[in-house]
């Protein structure tokens, strides 16, 4: 009897035990088959997760619903893969293009003999080239650090030293004379805007200059009805018939207004396989152009200027799966192959991509009360000795092209100190500025680094 009792026990173990076993084998295989939620996204990168299921569509349980449900992610992963295709296509054209060229055009230190991006930040007592409580001409309050309530400056009083060459000092009275008749021109995000700024300021010494002229009209640099400021800003020196202009344009892709019957509230077509309409128009007008992009491929930007991506002439589909690095990678490689196939056919044309600016936000980001408090000049090491260049994405790109590198990331990643942090008239302790930097200041030398090259 004991071990008829037994024998029962036994075997409804062995029963329960099979169909545990069963139901683990078809959950890892259905889970194998639809990886999707957990391999496509990126952690740092990721567009726009897909919302919380909501309890209403929780209840459509029929096997229609499952089925549409299935399919739309099948479309969405089919359409990623797209986008990965054509990354892998156009990364792929540039290695071939690299190698065939790599005689001919190459970086821009192997063609000068010059890496100017390797070095150290030297003391330099003849510095800033002009002064921080001037130049209110062309710089804006918002990055005039004198004019604040900081009180060091020590930052201002440093230089960079290549290595391999010396660079020439910067006179901006000599720099017009080699710009004779020739426009410069630099488009890009606010950084680049700094740039610009940096340049004006040391053209002119940071003296008031009634002589130059506004020409920002000729290329369609006007602040139009409800904005806030121009699209950018174009001067002409006289004496030279030299013209400095900046253009904005964040993520250098196209942009069109969806709805052009209100485009106050639209969203906008990003085109990440066109160039900025502006280039196409006034291209043929530069001598020198400098291009940048970086810091506004984030979740937080696209949603505020409700950008929408588009390849190809239309919308991606699935772009919520697409990881934003991927897709600034492949807006740096189209603009870069764009302007290099119109420089065959305008040789006085010389285009640098700038690298990066660094941002030095530590212990947290700038919403959630990252700082850069350091004043003390190059707390990490004055000097750069690696000869690649720390942003990959803009080295690999320009290799093989005819447009140079202008590699200012690894010697700005020294210069922590010489951010706006708390002291700008937008910046507080609670939302500090360690993005955009201080002028006079490191952008000043990202622009003799510039001059030395042109």
């Amino acid at each position: 009897m004991k071990v008829a009792n037994l024998s029962r026990i036994l075997g409804r173990l062995c029963c329960v035990t099979l169909v545990a076993l069963m139901c683990t084998t078809i959950f890892l295989w259905a889970w194998g088959k639809n990886p999707t939620h957990t391999t496509l996204f990126s952690t740092e990168d990721e567009f726009m997760r897909p919302s919380p299921v909501s309890s209403e569509a929780k209840d459509h349980t029929s096997e229609g619903y499952r089925h549409s449900q299935m399919a739309e992610e099948t479309r969405s992963v089919e359409k990623n893969y797209e986008f990965d295709r054509a990354l892998w296509n156009i990364t792929a054209t540039f290695s071939r293009e690299e190698k065939d060229n790599d005689k001919m055009w190459n970086s821009s230190f192997k063609n000068t003999g010059c890496n100017y991006a390797k070095g150290k930040w030297v003391v330099d007592r003849r510095r800033p080239l002009y002064s921080g409580f001037g130049c209110k001409q062309w710089l804006s309050d918002i990055w005039a650090c004198r004019l604040t309530q900081r009180t060091d400056f020590s930052y201002e009083g440093y230089r960079w030293q290549p290595e391999e060459c010396e660079m020439p000092e910067f006179e901006g009275s000599d720099f017009l004379e080699r710009m004779q008749d020739k426009t410069i021109a630099f488009v890009g995000d606010s950084l680049g805007r700094q740039q610009f700024q940096s340049l004006m300021c040391m053209v002119t010494s940071g003296e008031e200059r009634p002589e130059i002229e506004n020409v920002g009209w000729k290329y369609g640099l006007t602040k139009t009805l409800g904005a806030v400021r121009p699209d950018g800003w174009a001067y002409r020196f006289p004496h030279t018939n030299t013209t400095i202009l900046y253009y904005w344009s964040a993520t250098l892709c196209d942009l069109e207004p969806i709805n052009i019957n209100n485009t106050f509230f639209t969203d906008f077509a990003m085109h990440l396989d066109r160039p900025p309409a502006f280039l196409k128009q006034y291209l043929h007008q530069f001598d020198v152009l400098i291009l940048n992009t970086g810091h506004h491929w984030g979740r937080p930007k696209f949603r505020a200027n409700r950008w929408v991506l588009h390849l190809n002439g239309k919308p991606i589909e699935g772009r919520h799966l697409v990881a934003l690095r991927k897709v600034k990678k492949f807006a740096i490689y189209s603009i870069v192959r764009w302007v290099d196939s119109q420089m065959t056919w305008r040789p006085r044309l010389k285009t640098f991509f700038r690298t990066i600016s660094p941002r030095h936000f530590f212990g947290g980001d700038w919403d959630t009360g990252g700082r850069c408090n350091n004043t003390t000049p190059l707390a990490g090491g004055n000097e750069v000795k690696q000869d690649e260049s720390s942003d990959s994405t803009v080295g690999n790109a320009v290799k093989g092209t005819k447009v140079k590198i202008l590699d200012i990331t690894a010697i700005s990643q020294l210069r922590d100190e010489g951010h706006v942090s708390r002291y700008g008239l937008t910046a507080s302790d609670v939302a500090q500025d360690c993005l955009h930097w201080c002028l006079p200041g490191i952008p000043d030398t990202w622009n003799e680094l510039l001059c030395a090259q042109v």
